[in-house]
Parts: C-alpha cells; structure tokens; sequence
C-alpha cells in the first residue's frame, strides 16, 4: 500500500500535464480528489463528451439557494485531468475535501454570532465594552470555492521563495518555475519540499483564527478521507490536493485527534450539479478566490504541451488572426521580427523560453507600436479568451432550468460567453417568441438579454435590438427561481404576483404592465392592470397619476406590433388621464425649483403620452388643465411656461397669445427670478420658438435690454441654463440673429436694412435688370 500526495496549483497547465504523466507512471487504483464529497455521483461525469470545460460544480443549499459555492474546473486544472484520467479507467474516484454541508453551516452559525455581537455592541458603548465595534476577522466568501494555492494575501508566503529566486512576486515564479515547464513526478516532490518549507515558517493564523480553524478542519477531513482509503485496500492511492495542504497531510496527526476535532460538526442539507463556466470568470479579476490571471494563455500552454518552441510561433500567430480579423495590420514581417524580440528578451532575463510577459512586450512594441486599444483587444479575446463550457442534457438540475434550456433549444439561441448583438423582426414568430423569453428572463432577474437604449427609448417598430451575453452566475439564480414554478412562464407570473403585494407606486405599477406585455404573461397583465386600478382609485396624488400615463401610454404604441392585447388597459388609462388632469393645476403651485423642476420632466411625457392615446375625451380635459396652470397664478413659473409652450406646439393658442403671455410675465414688474424661470419653461429646451415666431423675438430681447445690472447678474444663471440646452446649430443661428438686432426678419434670413445702411445710387443700377426679368415697364 502507498499513497502519494501530488500538490498542484488548481488552475496550471503545467501541474496538470505533470500530473497526467506522473499518474500514468504510477497506474493508481484510486484517485482522491481535493472537493466537495457532495459531488462525488457527479464526477462519473467528467468522463463524458457532452461536459466541456470550462465548467463548475455547484453546491448550494435548498433551503437557501443564496447560501451557494462555485468549483471551476478548465481542462487545464490539474482536478479535472485527474477526474478524466480515473473515470475514463473506471477507477474509484472521490472528493476529499471538507463537505460543504459542514462548511456552509459553519460559516451560517458563525454570521448569526457575528450579527448578534455587532448587536450587542451597538447597545454598549466602546468606551464601556472595551472592544472595538469593529471584527478583526475576516472569513472567506463561500462564492469563491476553492482556496489558492498562491494566497494573494499582504505578505503572501510564496513571496518568499520568488524574492529569494530573484522574482517580483510568488505568481511569477509559480508560473516560470512549475507552469510553464513540466518534470512529471519529480515535480510535485519538489514543490512538496518547498511547501514544507514555506508553511514551517508561517503562522497558522496568518488570516485569522477563524481562517485557521477552518483549515485545520479541512485537512482533518482529507487524512481522514485518505485513511478510510487505506482502510479499503486499495493499494496505489493517488491524492490530488492544493499544493498548500501537502505538508499537513503527510504530517503525523493521528485518526484519533482528527476525529475528535471534526467530531459534533454542524450540518446543512446540500445539493450539487454541473453548470458551464467562462474563462472570464476563472480570471482573479473576476473575484474568484484561487483565480489566474490568463485562462487563455494557460490553453495555450496546454495545448502545446512539451513542444516549448513552438508556443511563441503559435501564439503570435493566434495574435496575428485576431488582429486581422478585426482589419488591423499585421504582416509576416511584423511576425518574425516580434518573435526575435521575444527571444531576445527572454535570453537578457536567463529564461529557457519567452513567456507571456515577454510576447506581451514584443507585441506591444512590434505590432501594436505602443497602442493601446489593440493589446486591449488581445488580453479580452486570447490572454483571457471568450470560452465558455458546456454541460450536457442529463446532468441532474431543477425543472425551470431544463424549461429554460428547451426553450434556448427550440428558439435556437445558444448561450454564449461573449457578448453579441441580437436583432429581432418582431412580425415573425420565432423572434417574437425569442422576445417574450428575453422579457420573461428579465422578470425573473435574469438579465441574459439587455435592450439596446434606442430600443428602450422608442418602440414603435417592428424591431427589438438587444444585447446578449450570458453569465456562469445565471445557473444559481435559476435555482433561486425555481420556487416560484417549473415552467418560465409559470414563474415569472408567480413572481410578478409576489411583486405586487408590497407596491403602492402607480408608476411602478404601470411600468409593471408595461413588460408584462412584452412578456406575453397574459394572467400577470391582468393582476397588475387589476393592481393599478385599485391603488389608483385610492389616491388623489395627481402627480403619481400623470406619472403612470406614459408607460401605459406605450401599450397603444407598440401592442399591435407585438400581437397583443391592450383593451384591457384603455379604460385604466383614460381614468389616469382625466383624474391626472383635474389635480394638477393644484398640485402645480407652492413648488421650489427643484420640485417645479422634478414635475416638468412628467409633465412633458405625461403630454406626449396624452397626444398619443389621441381621445377626444382625455384630450380635451388635458388641455384644460394646460390652460389653468398657463394663464393662472398659483402655478410654478417653470411649469408656466412649459404649459404655455405645450399650448403653443398644439396650436391652442396662437403668436399673439403667446406674445401676451411673453409680454405679462417678462413685464417690467414681474421679479426676474420668476421671469427667467417662466422664459426657461417657455422655451422648453428648443430654440425654435425665438428663431421662427417674430413676435417672440423682440419680447425677450427688450426684457433682457430692460434689466438692471443686479437684476440682470441674478437671472444670468437661470439664461444661460436655458440656452446651454440648444443644440450648437441653433447657438450659431442665435448668435448671427443676436447680431443683426432686433429686427432681424423671419427665421434670421431676411433683414431690413436702416436708413443709414441704404445706397441708393447702388441700388439703382440693379432697377433695368430686375424690369427685365419680372417683365415690369418702367
């Protein structure tokens, strides 16, 4: 009997070649595997062709699918060769590490102590406890799997062997030394030693005393494990384990003290399923705990393999397609001359190969001349790469998933890692149906599709633009769904009727019906339709009612395009529209600027909205509120005048009545204050008013020539914010009008010109011509 511990980095390619050697030489007859012993009915599954790395295990706890850990595995993880290696050999293979159900009630009682200390020191002062209010300790997200073997901690450990070997930091040597090279098992008996090493000079509570419990009881767990083995009579036993944990199992702690320090351990119930997994989410960028920094470049030293000398030749060129691709420029020149640069700057820094910060160098020094944009471009799509795993059909996992997938399947959408642009002809029913997926995604806080913001401003076509990207971390939420039904359909409804029993916003409320209807959930359209229309009968806030109109205003837009039914909603609208109408020429006055302000914004959708509802009814008492907040006093000057200008763009008042208005509230007895605020109404952010209407013109000019210096310097601010809203072109026109003065003809083309501009002897000499062509005699 012999067991051999073989301690990896759980995401190197050069671990992961080493070890797939070293278990061929040995031919185990058991593999134990550093994980969750919950999965160990999973493994069998590594061996199969439809579960393609990237992938994870995930292990989440029923009762509360939040409380959820993540095991990524690539191909080039070391766990899953070993995993391969055994299942493809019908070997016993096993998970060793301690179970998730202890460690995630662990860590549930631990938060529960936590919280109830952080209450209790809120009673007590700091000055009487003697304690901090603060926690000293920090325990580790269970979101982040497994543990690194290179800890990115403040006096990392590994540090110490890098400094000494004359490296910057442990991940560079780590990667020099063991991943880009690979010495079969001679390999994993130096790293044992130098792990030894490390770990007799560091402090078992380096993280903390909580940290340091939690791995005593880890590796507890492992000996125990390997022991139970033993105890089966296998008699080639391969251990693969994070390269940390190594010297603790080969130490001399006996299976009584081991039992005794796991023994009464807390439990949760926990389940496990394969989901897929990216390469952007092993990145340490990521948050990932035992994350790498180039899960491309890792692929690539895998599929290479022994063949050191041609991973420079096949990378630059992988480089090289991926500039092409995207018509960057780069030649077979550019290629060698990069590839000597690599060379040479390994040989200066006595390495045996270029590695990626070398090829990293030559391509920014080579090919990109320096840019930036395009090495960007390299690290997103080959350094880190865009992969994304697949798992297959028969994984076990709860019923919304396999809905959700059937329907990927049917509609033809396949997830994918990067994102992509998705444009749907809402007139044919598959991207009708694609849409209705996307929408009901959403209801269920799935954002795997997200509305380009053209599409989310105007929705009157036959189009829907979105952008897709689907994300690992989509696996749990469905899972956290799935309570609230088997089918998407039935889900989302029953999420939309939870939403509901806690809402009062009416704007909230008629947002709701709004993506209901694009979701195509005709059940939850008319519990939210029902909702409204109770909440809405109870109060009497005008400006929640008119904060409803333009969601629900959409309906009519878009409903026939996407087939669907909005009769329903009329008779809710209309009531919005009328009651809306009648308040708010109350709810207008005794306003500050920022709330006159605030109520403008929906004053204006509401406005938009009601012309496009076009009733005879609902337009006719809108536009009597318009007139009383126009032409009364107790409204805000802001919304004054944007009534006003409503009232002038729907041709219910004429330029002269407009010019009265002009002329009563930038009368010389009118505050300036208030005067400047009505005029910003007024112009409502569009300078056609002072362009085109010649009486406009003139009014602000002699209000504005009219002012005092003290008047004129208090509503400078208020003008100038009004006119910084004008697009440049209309500045300009502004400008040359401003120019010509007051009496600029229409649209500051035409100008009359003064006695003292006029040349009449010039003017003369144009008269024969002119008799000419008009056919006048003289």
């Amino acid at each position: 009997m012999s067991v051999h511990l073989f301690g990896v980095r759980h995401h190197g390619p050069g671990c992961a070649r080493s070890l797939a050697a070293a278990l061929s030489a040995l031919a185990p007859d058991c593999i134990l595997v550093e994980g969750p012993p919950e999965a160990d009915a999973l493994a069998r599954y590594a061996g199969r062709a439809g579960l393609v790395p990237p992938v994870a295990l995930l292990l989440y706890a029923p009762a509360d699918p939040q409380r959820a850990v993540f095991y990524p595995f690539a191909e080039f993880s070391p766990e899953w060769q070993a995993l391969q290696w055994g299942v493809s050999r019908n070997l016993p293979v096993r998970f060793i590490d301690l179970p998730q159900s202890h460690r995630m009630a662990i860590e549930q009682a631990a938060r529960a102590a936590d919280e109830a200390e952080a209450a209790k020191a809120q009673e007590v002062p700091e000055a009487e406890s003697g304690e901090p209010l603060g926690d000293d300790e920090h325990d580790e997200a269970p979101a982040s799997g497994e543990e690194a073997a290179l800890q990115r901690i403040p006096d990392d450990p590994f540090d110490w062997l890098a400094h000494a070997a004359g490296y910057a930091d442990g991940e560079s040597w780590w990667n020099h030394m063991v991943e880009e090279r690979g010495d079969g098992e001679d390999l994993f008996g130096a790293i044992a030693e130098a792990m030894t090493a490390v770990r007799a000079e560091t402090p078992e509570d380096r993280r903390g005393p909580r940290a340091a419990k939690r791995e005593q009881l880890r590796e507890a767990f492992m000996r125990q494990s390997i022991r139970e083995a033993v105890k089966a009579g296998h008699q080639r036993i391969a251990v693969v384990c994070g390269a940390w944990h190594v010297p603790a199992l080969q130490g001399a702690a006996t299976a009584k003290a081991d039992a005794a320090l796991l023994k009464g351990l807390p439990r949760l119930k926990v389940l496990a399923t394969w989901v897929p997994w990216t390469y952007r989410h092993l990145t340490s960028a990521s948050g990932y705990g035992a994350g790498i920094d180039s899960p491309g470049w890792y692929e690539h030293l895998w599929q290479q393999g022994e063949q050191v000398a041609g991973r420079s030749t096949g990378w630059l060129a992988r480089v090289a397609r991926l500039l092409r691709e995207h018509d960057l420029d780069c030649s077979s020149a550019h290629l060698i001359e990069a590839t000597r640069l690599a060379d040479t700057l390994a040989a200066l820094r006595e390495r045996p190969a270029p590695g990626l910060p070398e090829l990293d160098e030559a391509v920014r020094s080579v090919i990109c001349m320096g840019e930036q944009a395009p090495l960007t471009l390299i690290r997103e799509r080959l350094t880190v790469g865009d992969r994304m795993g697949q798992v297959p059909a028969e994984v076990p996992t709860v019923p919304l998933q396999r809905d959700i997938e059937q329907q990927q399947k049917s509609l033809r959408l396949k997830p994918e890692a990067t994102a992509r642009t998705l444009d749907l002809d809402l007139r044919q029913p598959n991207d009708l149906a694609r849409s209705h997926l996307l929408h009901r995604l959403r209801l269920l806080d799935l954002p795997w599709g997200a509305p380009t913001v053209g599409q989310r401003s105007s929705r009157g076509t036959f189009h829907e633009v979105w952008q897709l990207q689907w994300q690992p971390e989509f696996a749990l939420r469905i899972i956290e769904a799935s309570r609230f039904g088997a089918t998407l359909a039935h889900a989302a409804t029953s999420r939309v009727m939870e939403q509901l029993a806690g809402e009062s916003s009416l704007t909230v409320l008629a947002g709701q019906v709004d993506t209901v209807l694009l979701a195509d959930l005709p059940a939850a359209v008319q519990a939210v339709t029902r909702a409204l229309e109770d909440r809405a009968a109870l109060t009497g806030d005008a400006v929640q009612l008119i904060g409803a109109v333009p969601p629900l205003a959409n309906v009519f837009r878009y409903g026939s395009v996407r087939q669907t039914d909005s009769a329903l909603l009329s008779h809710v609208l209309d009531s919005l529209i009328v009651r809306g109408a009648i308040g708010l020429p109350i709810a207008c006055g005794a306003l500050d600027a920022e709330a006159a302000e605030s109520l403008r914004t929906s004053l204006i959708a509401a406005h938009d909205a009601v012309r496009l509802r076009d009733g005879e009814e609902t337009t006719a008492a809108w536009r009597g509120a318009l007139r009383a907040i126009a032409f009364g006093e107790s409204a805000a000057p802001l919304l004054r005048g944007v009534a006003c200008r409503l009232l002038l763009d729907d041709a219910q008042i004429d330029s002269e009545g407009a010019s009265q208005q002009l002329a009563r509230n930038l009368s010389a007895g009118a505050p300036p204050t208030e005067a400047a605020a009505w005029l910003e109404g007024f112009l409502n952010r569009n300078a056609m008013v002072l362009l085109h209407d010649e009486a406009v013109w003139p009014l602000v000019d002699a209000w504005l020539s009219a002012l005092g210096e003290e008047h004129f310097l208090q509503v400078l601010p208020l003008v100038r914010r009004s006119f910084a809203d004008f697009s440049g072109a209309d500045r300009r026109a502004l400008g040359e009008r401003a120019k010509r003065g007051a009496t600029g003809g229409k649209g500051g083309t035409a100008v009359v010109a003064t006695a003292a501009d006029w040349d009449e002897s010039r003017a003369v000499l144009a008269l024969p011509l002119l008799r000419e062509l008009l056919g006048v005699k003289a």
